[in-house]
């Protein structure tokens, strides 16, 4: 049995529990026996009390103490990576620094699925530290595989994962009911790619009355035009994550072209299919090649785009059943945990 230490970087955060958390038992029918050592503050938790409107400058006494404390909770897995056989590192220790990633036990595995290189202030010398430092870099698609690639040359690319089980369809056709839900679900971080769209939600949700928007976040997002008759928001809860994407009829990934969403891993996309919904999404990045995988749904890059998507589903159901069928298959296939958990062990086995 191989010992692992995994030092993940939050309760709640989707790396943790995606490319993590929901490994650990799978692995350890695979003879790979991984224990979590999570930080007590989420490594992006903002200064407590510290107004969104505020930058860091203006509280930088505060937030140099925050950073620190930050720090301070991540010893006891650094401990504990001595006393494992390997050690797992959920991308960086503190956002933006090079910190206390030396002192790991090695070999170190570097779990990455964001363009980290980006992050302010000093993301890509982090970056390049610390894909120097690991003995392996497992990411999560072709485009973090490229760039890290250049620094380490013992890549792996593996998806984040979807638990086929728990993320199982609604066979009693709770979706689909009453009015017609176009859904999107994420961190209020990528509210902004879905505030993009707002003039083709305006245009569709205008002609269709009988339909709505349904956003599942940490915070409600800030539309200039849609009415609060048009948009239900729900407070995002782990327990309510499945149901909320079980009663919409479409999913929403839209994405900006640029290098920071091309690092992502298609994450909210390849939930929506697990679920059978169809999806129409910004062709970015790794949303391009789960699209060419089968026909899922749609590519949308305009507003004109976004509406005819939205038309064609809302006018004809049951093809969209059919795609959100196809897309389950393809998650089975290519993504279910049962899939990656064996990547992960062989990655493992062969340190």
């Amino acid at each position: 049995m191989i010992e692992v230490a995994a030092i993940t970087s939050g309760r709640d955060l989707p790396s943790t529990r995606y490319r993590i958390r929901q490994h650990i038992h799978p692995l350890e029918k695979l003879g790979v026996n991984v224990v979590e050592h999570c930080p007590a503050i989420d490594k992006w938790a903002a200064v407590p009390g510290k107004p969104r409107r505020w930058s860091n400058k203006q509280v930088l006494p505060f937030y140099i103490a925050w950073q620190g404390t930050k720090l301070l909770t991540r010893f006891p897995g650094i401990v504990k990576s001595h006393l494992a056989g390997v050690t797992w590192l959920n991308k960086e220790l503190l956002p933006g620094y090079s910190t206390l990633e030396s002192l790991l036990s090695r070999p170190l595995v570097a779990d990455i699925d964001d363009a980290i290189w980006l992050t302010p202030p000093f993301g890509s010398r982090v970056a390049r530290k610390l894909a120097q430092r690991a003995d392996v870099l497992v990411v999560g698609n072709g485009y973090l595989a490229d760039w890290f690639g250049v620094h380490n040359a013992n890549i792996q690319i593996i998806p984040t994962a979807i638990d086929t089980e728990l993320f199982y369809p609604d066979r009693a056709g709770k979706g689909g009911e009453g009015c017609f839900t176009v859904g999107w679900i994420g961190s209020q971080g990528n509210l902004a790619y879905l505030q993009s769209i707002e003039d083709a939600l305006v245009v569709f949700l205008k002609q269709y009355t009988d339909a709505r928007l349904l956003v599942v976040s940490d915070r409600a997002p800030s539309f200039q035009k849609l009415t609060s008759d048009q948009v239900m928001f729900k407070p995002w809860q782990g327990s309510e994550e499945v149901a909320d994407i079980q009663s919409m009829d479409v999913g929403l990934m839209p994405l900006q072209d640029s290098e920071w969403a091309r690092g992502k891993c298609a994450f909210k996309m390849l939930q929506y299919m697990a679920l059978e919904k169809p999806v129409v999404v910004s062709p970015v990045g790794m949303n391009r090649q789960v699209l060419e995988m089968d026909s899922v749904g749609f590519a949308a890059r305009s507003k004109a785009e976004w509406i005819e998507a939205l038309v064609y589903l809302y006018e004809n159901r049951e093809e969209g059943r059919l795609l959100g069928k196809k897309g389950r298959v393809t998650v089975k296939k290519e993504f279910s945990v049962t899939v990656v958990s064996q990547k992960l062990a062989s990655m493992f086995h062969s340190l």
